[in-house]
């Protein structure tokens, strides 16, 4: 697509306040595919100014009519599939299948869910003698990743737009031309200007300032748990509103009855997924001491398979980033049986997919989320200390377990101080709330408990 070459502000391209502008870089060859604007706090304010002036007639529209414009704005996601599939490859670097299936086409199955949900949820209800009604908080400023561009973006401003909120996005820098086109099919899908708002910008510039604004009433943020610190400090000093999706350092439990090769399977392949740069992903894999060389040995050969499938990390920093967690590993003492920190490949953010064996709880490697294809291998005795392991981090986002019977896996995952647990290998459900325990996190993404963010409740005494 050809970027365009100006901010979306109350319903049209709109030129930016300044002339600043953000290279967009293929990751796979390092070449330049376009350049966006590099908005500004003036950029940030002009938007906000419009969502607070669409907020009462979009918070008044009937759930009915905001329902339809989800649907349509899904119908216009599915439609555009193979552009945005395209876009997000140019832009990330993610093989063409993957974003075809993945970065294209969960955000319509979750665009739609939110259709259906706006349509059916309950936003009036009768307690005792009162009637409680739950109603939009208001403008929300929505700070969105580079991982799964499109998918942060409709988890976010779907629920909001549910709810009868207005938004102000401001995309990662690295993958803006997926947001611009989101912006297309929310004006084609007929959302009323000033409902959705984007303004492309650098986080410490266009980021700080939509979380500071003051008629910004709910902050969402996914990225980093350093940065997620930060907002939640400057939205506490405002009594602000935020939810929080953070960092993740998630365990793949596989219990003594497990099926190891399976499990052992899916893990590494969980882990590879989108060349490792995902928060959720289960970078520690936990298994019994007896077959602990088994499990090495089935795991280094699965990853070598991924030498060629995997696309990079998505810039030179990430990649570099990575390969420096991939060399303290070694220097605190794992062993590697897989990758390493040298590139596979001369041109392009690429690393190779790394499996270490060896590694130990207070490792550097088991404890930070590395953020690209890395999987550490820990060893248990039992399953009390395999408990320990597992919830021995800051981070609590996701994890998995694996048993013989599905019955001791749920019991184990009950334990697990984290926001959802994949048993036996579970599918993704994207009307199960999505978020963390711990520094992963506050409050909750997809299906209701995700529309419930963007909610606040009033009741009336009769």
């Amino acid at each position: 697509m050809k970027a365009h070459d100006g901010l979306y502000i109350d319903g049209a391209w709109r030129p930016a306040a300044g002339r600043d502008t953000i290279e967009v870089v293929n990751p796979v060859d390092e070449q330049v595919i376009g350049h966006v604007p590099a908005g500004t706090a003036l950029d940030v304010d002009t938007a906000v100014r419009a969502a607070r002036a669409a907020f009462p007639g979009w918070a008044a529209t009937p759930p009915a009519e905001r329902a339809a414009r989800l649907a349509a704005l899904r119908d216009v996601l599915a439609a555009r599939k193979d552009e945005i599939a395209e876009t997000v490859t140019a832009e990330l670097g993610a093989p063409l299948a993957f974003s075809q299936a993945v970065h294209a086409g969960v955000p319509v199955l979750v665009a739609g869910s939110y259709a259906e949900l706006a349509a059916t949820y309950a936003f009036e209800e009768k307690v005792g003698n009162s009637t409680v009604y739950q109603e939009p908080v208001g403008v929300v400023g929505a700070i969105t990743p580079w991982n799964y561009p499109l998918h942060q973006i409709v988890a976010k401003v779907a629920p909001a737009l549910a709810a009868g909120c207005t938004v102000v996005l401001k995309p990662a820098e690295d993958t803006p031309l997926t947001a611009q086109l989101f912006a297309e099919a929310v004006a084609e899908a007929g959302v009323p200007a000033g409902v959705f708002n984007l303004v492309t910008g650098l986080g410490p510039v266009a980021g700080q300032a939509l979380a500071e604004h003051p008629d910004v009433d709910l902050v969402s943020f996914t990225g980093s748990t350093a940065v997620g610190r930060r907002i939640g400090a400057t939205a506490g000093a405002a009594v602000k509103r935020v939810a929080l999706e953070l960092g993740g350092k998630s365990a793949n439990v596989i219990l003594p009855s497990a099926d190891l090769a399976k499990a052992v399977n899916v893990g590494v392949a969980n882990v590879m997924s989108n060349s490792g740069q995902t928060c959720s992903a289960w970078t520690r894999m936990l298994v019994p001491a007896e077959r602990y060389d088994e499990a090495v040995e089935l795991a280094a050969a699965v990853a070598a398979k991924y030498g060629d499938r995997i696309g990079p990390v998505v810039n030179a920093k990430q990649r570099d980033r990575v390969r420096g967690y991939i060399e303290k590993g070694v220097a605190e003492g794992a062993r590697l049986v897989a990758g390493g920190p040298e590139s596979p490949r001369e041109q392009g953010y690429f690393v190779s997919p790394t499996v270490f064996a060896d590694v130990t709880e207070r490792m550097t490697i088991a404890q930070e989320e590395i953020f690209g294809p890395v999987l550490s291998i820990l060893r248990y005795e039992d399953e009390e200390d395999a408990l320990r392991i597992a919830n021995g981090t800051v981070y609590g986002l996701a994890g998995a377990v694996w048993a013989g019977e599905e019955s001791e896996a749920v019991a184990f995952a009950r334990r697990l101080d984290t926001g959802q647990v994949d048993i036996n290998g579970g599918r993704f459900n994207p009307l199960a709330p999505f978020g963390g325990y711990k520094q992963s996190g506050v409050g909750r993404e997809l299906g209701a408990h995700g529309l419930s963010e963007y909610l606040q409740t009033k009741s009336l005494q009769f």
